[in-house]
């Protein structure tokens, strides 16, 4: 079953032999537009966290693309969808933290304000056109199934490239860092508060719906859908993380980087008790309240998991086995956007290795490890290649020529 690869017809070797082309344009088109940060800025329980997040984004995409029968109506199947309420959550935070990294470190070379907000900004842009980038992908190799409307899709590269403009500009609005960590929080809370009526009461109704989704991920459906990425509530998880990154890389915490990141991870533990008061309460604030989609106290709770999650990775990678030897989180964390573009056409796209919806859990599991291994080794490679992209290129060209014996 693994053998199988879509519904080609030509043969398994001609189709891995597409499959290879497919994927090595993929990454190439990655390495020139999306470039990981320098080496200074790498931070190694960041990176852990990152290939701790892709690695939940593949357990959940494989159960979920592959699962089929009684096994898709199991409760091992909605255990593994509900671990996906976290991977989401992770990226966006650990972007609003390495936000924070870098613009102290733009300003601390004598970055002017407009520039590092110019810079930032511009940034954003380019994470939310490789999100636009990626659907069209997603709908020419979709075809001919595929329908128009996918091209609107709002998916979690798009949310993190406006999240990023959006701490661009609450960064050149508020420059000194301890009332910009206020105002983000501020921000998060906002976006957060204004997420239930604007997926109920308040819905934008008169926009058109691709420009609706963005506020509420109601595509074209007629109703909010909880499985897109709208601005309300994901881009509060980025300002949240934004605050926190703030703290984490200010003076004191840079003298006290322990104690720092355990005084995160208590915060965040408070934070969640919290959250299940704020659910446990007779009385709630909206008129609709829905606790797994929409509630601030379920942004809240997830937010302390998320700050706990950090605290853990931290002393893991400064005291654990993450400090000892080679680790697979962190390598797949320093290529996450690579592997998390190439992973899609192998679990969702044309190119999946195991038929959509009819597998064991068993067989599904199995195919989770290929994935697994396979990105892995696909990290491994871009990162031995950096620097070489013109040899690359010139092994890419030929491929067709290797797959067709010429």
């Amino acid at each position: 079953m693994l053998g199988a690869i879509g519904d080609d017809s030509t043969g398994p070797f001609a189709s891995i032999a597409k499959n290879l082309i497919c994927t090595a344009a993929s990454a190439i088109l990655i390495f020139k537009m999306a470039t990981s940060n320098s080496a200074a800025n790498r931070i190694d329980y960041l990176d852990w966290l990152r290939g701790f997040a892709v690695a939940g984004m593949f357990e959940v995409h494989c159960y979920d693309a592959w699962l089929g029968g009684a096994a898709r109506h199991s409760s091992f199947f909605g255990w593994t969808q509900f671990s996906g309420t976290l991977p989401a959550p992770l990226f966006l935070f650990i972007s609003g933290i390495t936000f924070a990294l870098i613009t102290k470190s733009m300003r601390r070379k004598g970055v002017e304000p407009n520039k590092v907000a110019a810079r930032t900004i511009r940034r954003g842009a380019e994470i939310l056109g490789l999100g636009l980038l990626f659907r069209v992908q997603e709908f020419v190799l979709g075809q001919p199934a595929a329908p128009v409307s996918d091209l609107a899709r709002v998916d979690v590269l798009n949310v993190i490239g406006i999240t990023i403009m959006g701490m661009g500009i609450l960064c050149w609005l508020v420059r000194r860092p301890l009332a910009a960590a206020l105002a983000a929080i501020g921000v998060a809370t906002a976006i957060s508060m204004l997420t239930p009526p604007l997926w109920n009461s308040w819905r934008p109704h008169w926009l058109p719906w691709y420009l609706e989704s963005y506020i509420n991920g109601v595509h074209n459906l007629g109703v909010p859908q909880a499985w897109l990425f709208p601005i309300f509530p994901w881009t509060a998880f980025g300002f949240a993380g934004l605050a926190v990154g703030f703290f984490v890389f200010s003076e004191w915490a840079g003298r006290h980087r322990s104690q720092s990141l355990a005084l995160v991870g208590v915060v965040g533990i408070a934070a969640f008790f919290l959250a299940e008061w704020f659910d446990a309460l007779p009385m709630h604030l909206y008129a609709v309240y829905d606790y797994w989609h929409t509630s601030p106290a379920f942004f809240l709770a997830r937010v302390g998991v998320v700050m706990a999650i950090i605290a853990a990775a931290y002393a893991w990678c400064r005291w654990g086995l993450g400090s000892v030897g080679f680790s697979p989180f962190q390598q797949l964390g320093r290529t996450s956007l690579l592997v998390y573009w190439v992973h899609i056409e192998f679990v969702y796209g044309r190119f999946t290795i195991l038929t959509q919806q009819a597998q064991s859990i068993w067989t599904a599991t199995l195919g989770l490890i290929v994935i697994f291994v396979g990105m892995l080794l696909l990290s491994i490679a871009r990162t031995k290649a950096k620097g070489h992209g013109r040899e690359i290129l010139t092994w890419i060209r030929r491929l067709p020529q290797v797959a067709t014996g010429d």
